[in-house]
């Protein structure tokens, strides 16, 4: 059976558009299928759907003359008489083929479907030149929403963060309270997801981070000291949810300053972590500067990250909050902090175990004097107060 994600009405609304679509994102996050979603949507036969992995469909775009390409794809029923569709799944594996790519957008009546893992790979393919001629969507493991979608268990969610504060209920909540613990435990992975036996989702979790190193670090990137990119990824997973001190890293794994940040922005680059940068008003000046990090997914950070309950806790929370925009952080010297900001809803989101109206009312005050209009408590157990949200609602 294949599940629905979120961002497919969005692809959807671009197949009768003129942009080249190009869909990133982490190893195994669905990239393929959901193409393959998007490709059985358009009607009529020309259209292909290209592996680029596979040796014998690089060479159809192996052509001096990109003209000559269209000779190619005759034999996949492929016509430049009329509108044609070419879906092109992991195109990093073929750089070359973007020029090719860029040609017939131009010369032709093509729309192109583009997978890529990566965007450290996809700022290098495509040139300045096809700037405003591409439109670029993310797509990441389950949040839990989407989860529970693979789970069979639909849910109408409440829009905005007041509305979840109305609708929360305590029959619903217990209702999922396992899910969640297994959403916490093995991440959002669609086919870790997807699996019931638990030691086989351990399993596949083990292949992903093995892929990720082999297709990834190995194949693509260029770093001479590989051991030490290696103990440098294990070792951030272990600092989910805090903020990243470049010095002590670098001391830590026995390489320079520079190469720690060349480890960080490739992981960063190849969606394997996120780093999420301080909230401030420009007239405060006491916010650090530094920056905060969260792991791709949260079965990968359980099974290698070794991190508390907490840490975990807050990992997924912030998975599941970045739907609603740009995600930030604050935190003063003096002590104040926040542990989600989202700017484009003027929200503040503190994380908590369960909620205390203590805990509110230092939020509310740290929130008011950021001129943030909304603040609430989010938490794993279930908390009747008019001012908390389980996170399983998020």
């Amino acid at each position: 059976m294949i599940f629905p994600r979120r961002i497919l009405a969005d692809l959807k609304k671009q197949i009768e558009t003129n942009e080249i679509v190009v869909l990133t994102g982490m190893r195994r996050a669905g990239k393929t299928t959901l193409l393959r979603m998007i490709f059985d949507k358009i009607p009529g036969g020309n259209k292909v759907f290209l592996d680029i992995e596979n040796p014998l469909e690089q060479q159809i775009f192996e052509e001096t003359d990109y003209n000559n390409i269209w000779a190619n794809l005759a034999s996949y029923g492929i016509s430049a008489k009329s509108k044609s569709y070419i879906f092109i799944d992991e195109i990093q594996a073929k750089p070359d083929v973007v020029r090719a790519v860029k040609y017939l957008h131009d010369h032709y009546k093509v729309k192109f479907f583009l997978t890529g893992s990566s965007s450290f790979y996809l700022k290098n393919l495509f040139p300045e030149s096809l700037s405003g001629r591409k439109a670029v969507f993310v797509l990441y493991p389950l949040d839990f929403e989407e989860f529970l979608i693979f789970k069979g268990k639909r849910r109408a969610p409440a829009e905005g963060f007041k509305e979840k504060l109305k609708s929360k209920n305590k029959v619903s909540f217990e209702q999922n309270r396992k899910l969640y613990d297994e959403y916490l435990e093995y991440g959002g992975f669609p086919q870790v997801v997807l699996t019931d036996d638990n030691t086989r989702k351990k399993q596949q979790l083990n292949d992903i981070l093995k892929s990720y190193f082999e297709k990834e670090v190995l194949s693509l990137a260029e770093f001479r000291q590989i051991k030490a990119f290696r103990d440098l990824m294990m070792l951030i997973m272990r600092r989910a949810g805090s903020q990243i001190d470049i010095s002590k890293l670098a001391s830590e794994v026995g390489v320079s300053r520079p190469t720690v940040y060349s480890y960080i922005y490739f992981l960063e680059a190849t969606y394997f972590i996120d780093l999420i940068s301080p909230f401030s008003r420009s007239v405060d000046r006491e916010v650090s500067g530094t920056k905060k990090l969260y792991v791709c997914d949260n079965g990968i950070l359980n099974q290698f990250g070794r991190v508390s309950e907490g840490a975990m806790f807050e990992n997924a929370v912030y998975h599941d909050i970045r739907k609603y925009g740009e995600v930030k952080y604050y935190r003063k010297r003096s002590g104040a902090e926040i542990d989600f900001v989202l700017p484009d809803i003027s929200t503040a989101v503190e994380i908590k175990r369960t909620g205390r109206e203590s805990d509110y009312k230092k939020l509310t005050v740290t929130a008011k004097s950021l001129k943030l209009k909304e603040n609430y408590i989010v938490t794993k157990n279930f908390d009747s107060g008019q001012f908390s949200i389980p996170a399983q609602d998020i």
